[in-house]
C-alpha cells in the first residue's frame, strides 16, 4: 500500500512538468512514510511513497526497474496471488531478486503486458513504463479499491493516488460545476468525475495506454458480466460454496511481513471476517471504536461478544463525543477532494488508533453491496412486493410529512424512513433507487447554487450520465439494484472513505468480500437467497451462523454514524455563522446562493431538521477544501 504519481510529457511544453515530481510525491507522504524515490527520464517522471508490507528490504523499493533499465513500475496495493504468479514465471525462466509482490507484477507485465491484468488477484493502481516503446500502461483494480486520478491535455498526462498530488503540477484550478452539482446530491463525487475541472478518475476495471500521440482507455473487467451466469445449485449448495470462497479470500489477505489485525464493529460482516481470520492467526488482534455515554451510537457490546466467542485479543477505543470531535479539524484537512459522508470521522479515528498497534487491518466492507444488507434493499423489496403493512405506510404519507424527522434518535429516524418509503411508492423504479442512494434532490441541490455556477452546469450531460447509470435498473430486480450499488455507492462512497481515512495514517485496509472470485459468485446468486420481506443478507448470515454468537443476529442495522446534528447546532454553530456559511463569505465566493443557504440553516435549527445536517455538512466540507486547495 503506497502513494504513486507521475507525468508523461507529450512535447517540450509538457516536459516543464517533470521537475514537479518530487513535490507531488512528497504530498503523498502519509500514504507511504517508509521511503520516497522518483524516476525522471526524458519525457517521463514517476514518484512513489512506500508503506512497506511485503518484503521490507530496500531492494523492494519503488520505482522498481528491470535489470536492463528499460521498464519502470510504480505500484499502490497488494497482489495476493503473487506467489503462484511467481512460480509460473520462474517455470518460464524468469529470475527474481526480491520476495516482493511488486517485482512479480513488474515481471508479469514485462512478459504479458496488459493481458497480465486478468491474472491479478488483489487491489491496485499502478503505472508501468516502457522506455523503449515510450508508453505507459496505467491500470486500476476491478472494484476501485485503490484510487487513481488523472489529467490529460495536449501537453501531458498526469496521474496520482490523490487529487492533491496532481494539483502540485501547477494545473489550472477550477471547480467542475457538474461534479459539485452531483456532490450536493450524493455527498461524494463518483467516478469518473472529480471536483477539479479536467481531472478525472480512472474507472474500476479500466486501463489506459498512454503514448506521445494518444491516450486510449479500455476495460479489462466489466462488473455486469458477473450477473450474467446464474447460479444453478440449491441454497445449501450456495452456503457450501460461499464458505469455501470466504475462507480462501480471508486467507489470501493474511499474508504480510508486518503486524496484522481486523476491524470488528460487532456487525455480521466484520464478525465473519474476524472469525475466519482467528482460525488462521493465533491471538488475532481485533479493534473497534465505542462512544462513551451514548448508547444510540455505541455498538461495542456486540463487538465484545464476538471477540470473546472467537478468542481474539480485542481492543475497544472508547471515545467520548468530545474525543471524537477532537479529530474533526485534522480529518477535514486530510480531504484533497470534498467527501461528506460523516461516518468518515469515526473511520479516521479508528484508523489512527489501530495504526498504533498494527499496519494491516481486514474489514467487512463490500458485504452489504453483494448480499443486500442495507435498509434500502429491504425497502426496495417491499416496494416491489407490497403487502398490507406497506400499503398502510403509503396511505399514511401525509402523517409522516407532519412528524419531526432526524437521523439522531430512534423515533425521528423511523419517521424519516417511513416518509421516504411513502415518497418512493409514488415514483418509477429508477427514481426510487436514486431517492434511496442520494441525500438531496436535484431541486434542492439547484437551490443551493449561485447563478454563476448554475449557468456553467451542463444539465444535459448530468442527465445523460444519470440515465446511463440507472439504465441498469430496468425491472424490479434486487440484483440489478446491487449492481448499481457496486458501481456507484461501493466505489464512490464506501471504498473511497476507507482509503482516504486509513491511508491518512498509513494503515492498509484489506477487503476480503471483494475478492473477485467471491464477487462473481455472489452476483450469480438469485435475489431470493439474499433478501425477502423480513430478512437481509440471508445467505451470508445463515452460512456463518455456527461460528458467531447469537447476540449479533436479529439486531437493527446501524451505520457508523456520528451525532452530527448536535454538533452543528451547538459546538460548530459559531463556525457556521461566522466562517463557513457567513453571508459575506458566501456572496463573495459566488459558489452558493445565500438565500438557499439561509433557508437550509433555518431548517437545521428547527424542530424538524430532517436531513439538513447532512446537507450543511456537505457545504462545510466543501468550504474547508476550497480554502485549502482552491482559494
Amino acid at each position: 500500500m503506497c502513494g504513486i504519481t507521475g507525468v508523461f510529457a507529450f512535447n517540450e511544453i509538457g516536459r516543464f512538468n517533470l521537475p514537479n515530481i518530487s513535490l507531488a510525491t512528497e504530498t503523498l507522504e502519509h500514504r507511504g512514510p517508509d521511503f520516497q524515490k522518483v524516476f525522471v527520464g526524458d519525457f517521463v517522471a514517476l514518484g512513489h511513497r512506500r508503506l512497506s508490507i511485503i518484503d521490507l528490504n530496500p531492494q523492494a523499493n519503488q520505482p522498481m526497474s528491470a535489470e536492463d533499465g528499460r521498464f519502470q513500475l510504480v505500484f499502490n496495493g497488494e497482489i495476493y496471488n503473487y506467489k503462484s504468479l511467481r512460480q509460473d514465471l520462474v517455470g518460464k525462466g524468469v529470475g527474481f531478486e526480491t520476495e516482493s509482490d511488486t517485482e512479480v507484477l513488474l515481471k508479469l507485465l514485462i512478459h504479458e503486458g496488459r493481458d497480465g491484468l486478468n491474472k491479478l488477484n488483489g487491489f491496485f493502481a499502478f503505472a508501468f513504463y516502457d522506455q523503449q516503446k515510450e508508453e505507459i500502461l496505467v491500470a486500476r483494480d476491478r472494484y476501485g479499491i485503490k484510487p487513481l486520478y488523472y489529467l490529460e491535455d495536449e501537453d501531458r498526462f498526469i496521474f496520482a493516488s490523490e487529487l492533491k498530488a496532481i494539483l502540485k503540477f501547477g494545473i489550472e484550478k477550477e471547480v467542475d460545476t457538474n461534479s459539485l452539482y452531483t456532490y450536493l446530491q450524493l455527498n461524494y463525487v463518483p467516478s469518473p468525475m472529480s471536483m477539479v475541472k479536467g481531472v478525472k478518475k480512472l474507472m474500476p476495471g479500466q486501463y489506459a495506454m498512454v503514448k506521445k500521440k494518444s491516450v486510449q482507455i479500455n476495460s479489462y473487467y466489466e462488473l455486469k458480466s458477473t450477473f450474467e451466469n446464474p447460479f444453478q445449485g440449491t441454497y445449501e449448495d450456495a452456503q457450501s460454496q460461499l464458505k469455501t470462497l470466504m475462507e480462501k479470500a480471508v486467507e489470501r489477505r493474511l499474508v504480510a511481513d508486518v503486524p496484522l489485525g481486523t476491524f470488528l464493529s460487532g456487525g455480521v460482516d466484520s464478525s465473519i471476517i474476524s472469525a475466519l481470520a482467528a482460525k488462521k492467526v493465533e491471538g488475532l488482534h481485533t479493534f473497534s471504536i465505542g462512544y462513551k455515554g451514548n448508547s444510540f451510537f455505541d455498538e461495542t457490546e456486540y463487538a465484545n461478544a464476538v471477540a470473546k466467542h472467537i478468542g481474539s485479543k480485542h481492543q475497544v477505543f472508547s471515545l467520548s463525543l468530545d474525543d471524537l470531535y477532537g479529530y474533526l479539524p485534522k480529518m477535514l484537512k486530510s480531504l484533497s477532494e470534498p467527501f461528506a459522508d460523516s461516518s468518515a470521522l469515526p473511520v479516521y479515528a479508528l484508523s489512527q488508533l489501530t495504526k498504533e498497534n498494527v499496519t494491516v487491518a481486514l474489514s467487512g466492507d463490500g458485504a452489504d453491496e453483494l448480499f443486500a444488507g442495507y435498509n434500502k434493499h429491504a425497502a426496495l423489496y417491499r416496494l416491489w412486493h407490497p403487502g398490507a403493512k406497506e400499503k398502510l405506510v403509503n396511505a399514511l404519507g401525509p402523517l409522516w410529512n407532519l412528524l419531526p424527522k432526524s437521523r439522531n434518535n430512534p423515533i425521528g429516524n423511523l419517521t424519516r424512513q417511513l416518509k421516504k418509503f411513502a415518497d418512493a411508492s409514488r415514483i418509477d423504479i429508477q427514481s426510487q433507487y436514486w431517492l434511496f442512494a442520494s441525500l438531496q434532490t436535484t431541486r434542492k441541490a439547484t437551490d443551493l447554487l449561485s447563478n454563476a455556477v448554475l449557468e456553467n452546469i451542463d444539465f444535459e450531460a448530468f442527465d445523460s450520465w444519470k440515465d446511463q447509470l440507472l439504465s441498469t435498473l430496468n425491472s424490479t430486480s434486487i440484483n440489478q439494484s446491487l449492481q448499481l450499488d457496486q458501481e456507484l455507492v461501493l466505489q464512490g462512497d464506501m471504498l473511497q472513505k476507507v482509503d482516504l481515512m486509513s491511508m491518512q495514517h498509513a494503515l492498509e485496509v484489506r477487503v476480503p468480500f471483494l475478492d473477485h472470485e467471491l464477487v462473481a459468485f455472489a452476483n450469480s446468486l438469485p435475489e431470493e437467497f439474499k433478501v425477502n420481506g423480513k430478512r437481509k443478507k440471508m445467505l451470508l448470515q445463515d452460512t456463518f451462523r455456527d461460528i458467531l454468537p447469537d447476540k449479533i443476529y436479529n439486531r437493527p442495522k446501524h451505520g457508523f454514524e456520528v451525532p452530527l446534528l448536535d454538533w452543528l447546532r451547538k459546538d460548530l454553530k459559531q463556525d457556521i455563522e461566522n466562517n463557513w456559511l457567513d453571508k459575506e463569505r458566501i456572496e463573495k465566493q459566488e459558489v452558493f446562493d445565500w438565500e438557499g443557504v439561509k433557508a437550509l440553516k433555518k431548517k437545521l435549527y428547527s424542530s424538524n431538521p430532517e436531513d439538513s445536517h447532512a446537507h450543511i455538512w456537505a457545504l462545510i466540507v466543501f468550504q474547508e477544501w476550497w480554502e485549502e486547495y482552491m482559494n
